[in-house]
């Protein structure tokens, strides 16, 4: 995808843009309001990140809304300090499809802005999930392996849930306390261990072939073929 990062901040925009390009995106980036409007209207972007406090004589807000005025639907992600419910609703109001507030985690910035690009594209969200034989229905909440139905507690299921979404990438422990446990800090135990052990039980063991693999000193990969 082509994603626009319109953001002063440095540290922020570097912090942000490094993410995008890791995960396989192309990132154009302006840090003030008019180069964000000039590229955001003379450019096609897949989404656009875009921040509301911003220099140049062109705030976030105007940007959002010149553009929508210019009738360009390119979906927009406000990432902004300001953090209070009016400001989100101003920002919504003025066009923005998403709005995530600083501090933020940077695995669910990045799942925002996806599935607002897919949204764009007109793709629906997804219901179903599947790595090799391993099946997952997120409406009924059924989970099957070659067929077999496996039980899973609601923290398991959740789990499973974003392993599976990430699947065939490494995924951190401070991932999974986001993601999954929502903390933003590590609580000091073995609450993942845990909860992974008895997700492997009930996925792996009765199975052939492991799919929860452990990376050495990085963390977890959902992986349906062999090492």
């Amino acid at each position: 995808m082509r994603i626009l990062v319109v953001e002063d901040d440095k540290d922020v925009a570097g912090f942000v843009i490094k993410g995008l390009r890791e995960a396989g995106h192309v990132v154009e980036h302006a840090d003030n309001g008019r180069d964000g409007l000039f590229l955001s209207a003379s450019e096609n972007f897949d989404a656009i990140v875009l921040d509301r406090m911003l220099p140049g004589g062109v705030d976030g807000l105007r940007l959002l809304e010149t553009l929508r005025g210019q009738n360009n639907n390119t979906p927009v992600l406000i990432l902004s300090a300001m953090a209070q419910v009016d400001d989100r609703v101003r920002g919504l109001k003025a066009g923005g499809d998403d709005y995530m507030t600083k501090p933020f985690a940077f695995a669910e910035l990045l799942a925002r802005v996806e599935a607002l690009a897919r949204r764009g594209k007109g793709e629906g969200p997804a219901t179903k999930l599947a790595a090799g034989d391993l099946e997952m229905d997120l409406l009924s909440r059924a989970v099957k392996r070659a067929g077999q139905k496996i039980d899973l507690q609601p923290r398991e299921f959740r789990l499973l849930e974003y392993l599976m979404r990430h699947a065939g990438q490494v995924v951190t422990r401070t991932m999974l306390l986001e993601g999954v446990w929502d903390y933003h800090f590590d609580p000091q135990t073995n609450v993942i261990d845990v909860h992974v052990s008895r997700l492997r039980q009930k996925v792996d063991k009765p199975f052939p072939t492991p799919l929860i693999h452990t990376v050495r000193n990085a963390g977890y990969m959902l992986r349906a073929e062999q090492p």
